[in-house]
């Protein structure tokens, strides 16, 4: 097996989750082929029906149409079978998933790393969601304080799985917070089935996150969307991230890890980074979304833009790549290979 040599945060490339390519094995294989000495953990690429975030997670409640919401989003409102209540039928929720794709994934991770390929010591990354990403886009709003205890155990009986097949000295998990700043940006109508918002929304996440090991590498992906790469709001700076990165760091019992922050691609200007001088994330690997394809010359002027204000940190893309091309990856890939983070 090939040794790995920690690279500093300033040399670590984060891949966020999903990735552009058509199996696990050729995703572990790309990334460290591509970046051999500079990951410390790698996903795999959230392959196959997975591409397109949580929209899978819809089939779970196949067994329970009644609480899904109209698909895809903008459909007309269904005709609702039955209404929450004392002769509401039950609901059944079917296996998530998550623990069967991250095993099948280590086993593959494993295989390469036995053959040289992955360096000993980079983890095996499992890009979870919090429940609030299900429930929002993918259960009728009538249904959701029905539905949210009942989720939440099955994806963190998932999680549990995972945690009990994969060594924790293997394993990072991450998870994903996105309808978090749709709510809190206003982007989407405030979930009704919970109040105060910003409480409410801090409460779920620490709760999920406080599951994961205290040996198992614990991150957090903020994200403002990515649906052909847009965001569903446009940041007007880095404040909100902030507020709520250094929230989460303070609010669990446990390390974090790592977070990680989008940048969008027209953002060079000092106003948009000033807030990173606000963090307060003690010894947290921070990963700025900076690296955009086919602009090199842009990925260059927003890390110079951001280390006036916080380092050091590493460097990935806004989001996954799951929904980019293969030319896209390609010159991500190229880019970041002649690309450091500054040094704090």
């Amino acid at each position: 097996m090939t040794p790995l040599l920690v690279p500093k945060i300033s040399e670590t490339v984060h891949f966020v989750g999903s990735v552009c390519l058509p199996d696990q094995e050729t995703v572990f294989t790309r990334l460290c082929s591509s970046l051999p000495s500079r990951l410390r953990r790698i996903p795999d690429g959230e392959t196959g029906k997975r591409q397109h975030f949580v929209i899978f997670q819809r089939d779970v409640f196949n067994d329970s149409a009644f609480v899904q919401a109209p698909f895809p989003p903008g459909s007309a409102p269904k005709t609702q079978e039955f209404v929450p209540g004392l002769d509401a039928p039950q609901i059944h929720i079917l296996p998530v998933e998550y623990d069967e794709f991250a095993i099948s994934g280590y086993d593959k991770f494993c295989k390469l790393r036995n053959e040289g390929l992955v360096p000993e010591g980079v983890r095996f990354q499992v890009s979870l969601p919090t429940p609030i990403n299900v429930l929002g886009n993918l259960v009728e709003p009538s249904w959701r304080a029905r539905v949210e205890p009942l989720y939440e155990e099955a994806l963190l009986a998932a999680l549990k799985r995972i945690q009990h097949s994969i060594p924790s000295a293997d394993l990072a998990v991450q998870w994903d917070l996105a309808s978090e700043f749709a709510y809190l940006e206003g982007a989407a109508s405030s979930p009704a089935w919970f109040s105060p918002l910003k409480d409410g929304i801090m409460e779920r996440v620490l709760r999920v996150a406080a599951a994961v090991h205290e040996d198992v590498a614990l991150g957090f992906h903020l994200c403002y969307g990515d649906m052909g790469h847009k965001h569903f709001i446009e940041p007007k700076d880095t404040a909100l991230l902030v507020g709520l990165g250094n929230a989460i760091v303070h609010g669990l019992r446990r390390p974090v890890d790592w977070l990680h922050m989008p940048v969008p691609r027209n953002r060079v200007d000092s106003n948009y980074f000033a807030p990173l001088k606000r963090l307060d994330i003690g010894d947290t690997e921070l990963y700025l979304g900076l690296l955009h394809a086919d602009d090199e010359d842009g990925t260059r002027a927003r890390i110079k833009a951001a280390a006036e204000f916080v380092a050091p940190f590493g460097l990935a893309t806004e989001c996954g790549l799951g929904r980019s091309s293969q030319a896209e990856l390609n010159s991500v890939l190229e880019i970041v290979s002649r690309l450091r983070g500054p040094e704090g």
